[in-house]
């Protein structure tokens, strides 16, 4: 388990940044974490990890968006769903070659792979966040490796 801290919106960028620039096909990571933490802040960073130039923004109305850059990004937010996650097909991308990020992950947990990256944010002041990630499999485990802030 790894905690890093975060003071400013930037800073959660740069983090996030970071991570997206790791990443390889196939992985998923899951983001928790209450209202306003900045789960889709880190998002629009790991996204320009990826190399993904249009701008992401939070797909709650519609669960999934998808983004092309160096790897497909899959940007879920599940907060509708509740374990309904296979009843509308996004085992599919979970195990697809792309990269899926999963908002609200706890929802939908029976649906998701074992080996994955799990980050939880938490709000611990006005701009300042901790992110504990918590890696689950050997590629998990390299990917978090030497990573701060």
């Amino acid at each position: 388990m790894i905690r890093l801290e975060t003071n400013s919106p930037e800073e959660t960028t740069a983090l996030a940044l970071e991570l997206g620039r790791r990443v390889s096909s196939g992985m998923v990571i899951t983001l928790d974490g209450n209202l306003g933490a900045g789960k889709t802040t880190f998002t629009k960073g790991f996204a320009k990890g990826l190399g993904v130039t249009r701008n992401v923004n939070s797909p709650t109305f519609t669960i999934m968006k998808q983004y092309s850059g160096r790897l497909p990004l899959y940007h879920m937010d599940v907060y509708r769903l509740e374990d309904s996650g296979d009843d509308i097909g996004l085992e599919e991308y979970l195990n697809g070659d792309g990269v899926s990020v999963v908002e609200w992950s706890h929802l939908i947990a029976e649906s998701l792979p074992q080996e994955r990256l799990a980050i939880t944010v938490t709000r611990t002041g006005d701009e300042s966040r901790q992110f504990v990630l918590e890696p689950h499999g050997v590629r998990y485990e390299k990917l978090c490796e030497g990573l701060t802030v």
